[in-house]
């Protein structure tokens, strides 16, 4: 599988406050909101990124880490042929992603997302 970037999620009570953290002392730059999450990246090294997640608006459980993948189906295909436990099935977002939410053996929810055509 190709992994494009990791990015971690932060759960937050309020997802559109404190930024000032982020970009003010850290330097990154607001790079997506949704409100009930908001992404940040670094102008310098695009792939360091965090999210601030305040419950995940169209998933049953909010997820840890975001992956995003070069084949996005195949890695749906995968998944489920492995037997992992399926959070949300794969699903075009609104906001141009397709994506799926899986648990590890721990129980880790990783959001596995990749760009729609």
């Amino acid at each position: 599988m190709e992994l494009r970037r990791i990015v971690p999620n932060l759960t937050v009570d309020d997802a559109t406050t404190g930024h000032e953290f982020w970009e003010d002392f850290l330097g990154l730059r607001q790079e997506f909101s949704l409100g009930w999450v908001t992404s940040f990246r670094s102008p310098a090294n695009p792939s360091l990124q965090v999210s601030l997640v305040a419950g995940d608006a169209t998933s049953p459980e909010d997820s840890s880490l975001t992956v995003q993948v070069a084949d996005v189906d195949a890695a749906w295909a995968d998944a489920q042929r492995r037997g992992y436990e399926i959070v949300r099935p794969l699903t075009h977002e609104s906001w141009g992603v397709r994506r799926f939410l899986v648990k590890e053996s721990h129980g880790v929810v990783v959001n596995i997302v990749g760009h729609a055509d």
